[in-house]
């Protein structure tokens, strides 16, 4: 009998959506024009499709009013709110390439992210948790206090021209929000109508920052096709129609909120609910409840939150039915609680990257529970896998371990003005490259094994090890350091650091932590120190994680951690 190979291709009497986001979005309000499209619990809002497009079109009008042209970049730093899903779609109808900035940024990356990605209009909140937006911007920005807002000039942002506050208030050298949109009376209808039907569904209409391996992080460049339908077939697998209603507490900037959530929903005429600015797991149940949703997303760390809340049982649940699991490893014991006592049977776990849109992998309704919780399911539609051996990029046979590769429409466009990385990235046929190690079985299941990059997942949150290291290079007493992942029971990873200092020099973990504080995103703010004189090395001299891996989860006797059986 002929070796059965690791590939497979998705099948689906469902077509691609040959559309813009803008023009979908259109008909969807036709379809549904009284339907809730967006309820923000925190901002007390709540917008049919109708009252949407009427916000929506409005801040279309004052961009284009603004003087922004298609293919100029927008950048959006800001928790969940109504706002963010309205600079989403009135960016999409103009084609501006909207820029997700992660809330958690500090001024070393925000900086970077606005001049790599060549953003010439920002819209940013006040604050999230103790980040002050304004007081940040003002540092980097001096320029502000004697601006005139729409014709900012600033040294170390030269593309940036505008800055929106997503507020009331005002502030010297910003236009807050209303005030923006009174600019939309100087575009017209029809004039937003022209500037709609210049666009193509393949143009790049989103950057997303994924953390880089070389300091920096990348500029994943979708377009409207690739997240429109991935957002299409997620809700698609789930079997939603415009009935369901959808808690999001995972972060609009990334692709788990602004596709698998909005755009999932608005491909259906669902109703997109977010509970609270950032993650709070009773504002999740508290929604869950008032608004009788049918389905929840998170990563695994959110769902084990919700399930611990001290007043979980006052909350009647019965509504719920279905929700997305990702973003890491999941406790097989918190899943049969979340399919049981959280009344979510059809629970699913997906898989993907920013890259791929960002879904290539769910399970369905239906499948075994066995399949549930130790696989991260089947082959999207319209999508292609294939497990290769990375020496020889020869597929290999079904239940042998390799690199998981994914083709199709969900494959970005490349990374933002980086062709190198690209290239490394995605191959001559189109196959993109995920560095992680899995196995497929005879079935089509597909189980993530491993990683060939030594990237950190912790809560949901990639982490690349380089770009701390290179941070933590810039103390005055670091000589060398190493950053791995350890195992967590709570995030599934925590960041270490191994350290060697400079010759005759001193320091505590808590002076490195402290030297971390406000300068990188907290998530990356290594967990644990270890000072070392030397790293383990191989003959040929290559620092071996893995063998610094074992000695850390020795000395931090994170054994039991270390075992946790995951789905």
């Amino acid at each position: 009998m002929k070796e059965q190979l690791s590939y497979i291709s998705g099948s689906s009497n469902q077509p691609l959506i040959g559309q813009t986001i803008g023009s979908l979005f259109d008909e969807i309000v036709e379809l549904y024009p009284a339907r809730e499209a967006i309820v923000s619990h925190h901002q007390g809002i709540r917008l049919t499709y109708r009252q949407l497009k009427e916000q929506v079109d409005a801040c279309a009008r004052a961009l284009i009013a603004t003087g922004l042209e298609k293919g100029e970049r927008v950048g959006i730093w800001s928790p969940n709110c109504a706002e963010w899903a309205i600079v989403q779609y009135a960016t999409a109808k103009i084609g501006a390439i909207l820029v997700n900035i992660n809330p958690s940024y500090r001024l070393h990356e925000l900086e970077y992210a606005l001049n790599q990605s060549g953003c010439s209009l920002l819209f940013t909140a006040d604050q999230f948790k103790k980040s002050n937006y304004i007081e940040m911007l003002n540092s980097l920005m001096p320029e502000l206090e004697t601006g005139e807002p729409g014709k900012l000039r600033a040294e170390k942002l030269p593309r940036l021209r505008t800055v929106v506050h997503l507020g009331w208030d005002q502030h010297p050298g910003m236009w807050d929000w209303h005030g923006f949109i009174k600019n939309a009376e100087k575009a017209s209808p029809e004039t937003l109508a022209e500037r709609q039907a210049l666009c193509c569904f393949d143009d790049p209409i989103n950057i997303q920052y994924t953390s880089g391996t070389t300091g920096f992080p990348k500029g994943a460049t979708l377009s409207h096709h690739n997240i429109l339908n991935n957002g299409y077939f997620v809700a698609e697998t789930m079997k939603f129609t415009s009935e369901d209603r959808l808690i999001v507490p995972v972060p609009l900037y990334h692709c788990f909120g602004m596709v698998l959530g909005n755009l999932g929903c608005l491909t259906h005429g669902a109703t997109v609910i977010y509970p609270s600015e950032g993650f709070e797991p009773e504002a999740v149940l508290r929604a869950a409840e008032q608004e009788r949703a049918t389905a929840i997303y998170g990563v695994p760390t959110m769902f084990i939150a919700e399930l611990e809340d001290p007043h979980f049982h006052k909350y009647n649940l019965s509504s719920l039915r279905t929700g997305i699991m990702a973003g890491a490893p999941c406790p097989i014991e918190v899943m049969k609680k979340v399919k049981t006592i959280m009344h979510m049977p059809e629970v699913q776990i997906a898989y993907g990257m920013t890259e791929t849109s960002p879904v290539s992998t769910q399970t369905r309704p239906g499948t075994s529970l066995e399949k549930q919780v130790s696989t991260v399911g089947k082959v999207h539609p319209h999508l292609e896998i294939k497990i290769i051996n990375p020496e020889n990029q020869r597929v290999v046979p079904r239940g042998t371990a390799g690199e998981l590769c994914t083709r199709g429409y969900s494959v970005m466009l490349g990374y933002w003005r980086d062709e190198a990385k690209t290239k490394d990235a995605i191959d001559p046929a189109r196959w993109l490259h995920s560095g992680d190690l899995a196995t497929m079985d005879e079935e089509g299941y597909i189980n993530i094994v491993g990683r060939i990059k030594d990237m950190i997942i912790r809560g949901g949150e990639n982490i690349y090890p380089r770009e701390i290291e290179e941070f933590l290079f810039t103390h005055p007493k670091v000589s060398e350091v190493q950053v791995i992942g350890v195992p967590d029971e709570k995030y599934g990873e925590e960041v270490m650091a191994w350290i060697k200092l400079k010759e005759a020099e001193t320091a505590t973990e808590a002076e490195i932590k402290a030297y971390c504080q406000g300068k990188i995103a907290h998530y990356k703010i290594p967990r644990y120190v270890r000072f070392t004189e030397s790293f383990p090395m191989t003959v040929t001299g290559k620092i071996r994680k893995i063998e610094m891996r074992q000695i850390s989860v020795e000395e931090l006797a994170l054994k039991r951690d270390a075992g946790i059986e995951v789905a």
